[in-house]
């Protein structure tokens, strides 16, 4: 790799920071805790829509050994919306960790860091620098953008050997007195200027000068990455189930794999038509006194696509013992991932009408 326009990038980078740096809440009231918080929050999620919960997560759990106390029914519902869950139970066993075995105190070392669960390099490198001061890197996609585009890199980054020579380069260019503002900057960098795609913001960029993307016109080809698979689909009949006296049917998903631990509603795999739903639902030991309507929705992991199809539903009977029947409160206590959006908010509407009917 040709270092040396990273070795040109410190000063005009922070120059840069200092006029144009985001006003972030986690920026402006510091410490390994909230830097903690606020990176696994970001991982996979867009500033603006951790912003809400972040505040939320600082109100319930203001510090490590609040935290580590929290119930995880509580946890799950602080976390209801941004996904990826395993963060969240991440973020309490790295809590407990401290706890336990650092006596509250955050330890201010990368083997130290890397011990608690869910920290790998690059949210080190982020407390680190930006908590304790230290130079150590945070290299993520939006630092592997701006330093392959800087050096005119056509390495396919997801190779680790690849990735390991980029945060070896970024260690050895990082000023000592401003680490965890230089991170931070190429963060902003990144996500504001040196955009993903064939359309960077070239113009307003401190690194124009000496960019080797841009001197030769590669900024769309670069960096290079490896063609991501074809997600697995995978279809699901989805059966939000309502009794009339407005209660719903929930189901506990097991405590491993997707989504282990929360609460979804009945479903099985495959697509059935009303026929094939009607011979499910008999033998479950449901009742349906009204089909009401027919869902469609379809929700994004990261390996996986569920394309389902919903059957709203007023049914009697207590179906399966693993089910709870649960109230309106009942449901609002229980962490409900997004991915069942489309059917909870269409089981509400219909509880709220079956209480309506009721008072008329």
């Amino acid at each position: 790799m040709e270092r040396t326009n990273l070795q040109k990038l410190p000063a005009p980078l922070l120059a840069w920071y200092d006029e144009h740096r985001r006003v972030l809440p986690w920026r402006e009231q510091v410490s390994p805790y909230r830097t903690w918080v606020s990176e696994i929050m970001l991982q996979q999620t867009r500033v603006q829509a951790v912003l809400p919960y972040f505040r939320r997560f600082m109100e319930a759990a203001p510090d490590v050994q609040a935290l580590a106390a929290l119930p995880e029914e509580q946890l799950m519902r602080l976390w209801q919306g941004l996904g990826y869950y395993s963060r969240a139970r991440n973020l309490k066993k790295a809590a407990q960790t401290v706890v336990e075995d650092f006596g509250g105190v955050f330890p201010d070392s990368y083997d130290g860091l890397r011990r608690l669960a869910g920290i790998g390099d690059y949210t080190a490198g982020a407390i680190l620098s930006i908590a304790f001061g230290q130079p150590v890197p945070a290299v993520d996609g939006n630092v592997l953008r701006v330093a392959a585009r800087l050096t005119g890199d056509s390495r396919n980054v997801l190779e680790p050997k690849v990735r390991a020579d980029f945060r070896c380069a970024m260690a050895e260019t990082m000023p000592h007195d401003r680490p965890g503002d230089f991170n931070q900057a190429l963060m902003d960098l990144g996500a504001a200027v040196c955009l993903p795609g064939g359309k960077p913001l070239c113009e307003q960029c401190p690194a124009a000068p000496f960019c080797a993307a841009r001197q030769q016109g590669t900024q769309a080809l670069l960096p290079v990455r490896e063609k991501k698979k074809e997600k697995r689909e995978i279809p699901l009949t989805v059966f939000a189930m309502v009794r009339e006296d407005g209660a719903a049917a929930l189901r506990q998903r097991p405590k491993n794999g997707l989504l282990a631990g929360l609460w979804g509603l009945p479903h099985v795999e495959g697509t059935l038509d009303e026929a094939a739903a009607a011979r499910q639902l008999a033998a479950w030991g449901v009742t349906v006194l009204r089909w009401e309507r027919t869902l469609h929705a379809k929700h994004e992991f990261t390996h996986l696509r569920w394309q389902m199809t919903g059957y709203l539903l007023t049914v009697a009977g207590e179906g399966q013992p693993d089910w709870l029947w649960a109230d309106a409160s009942q449901r609002r206590q229980r962490a409900i991932p997004s991915a069942f959006r489309v059917f909870t908010a269409a089981l509400e509407d219909a509880a709220a009408g079956e209480k309506s009917d009721k008072g008329d």
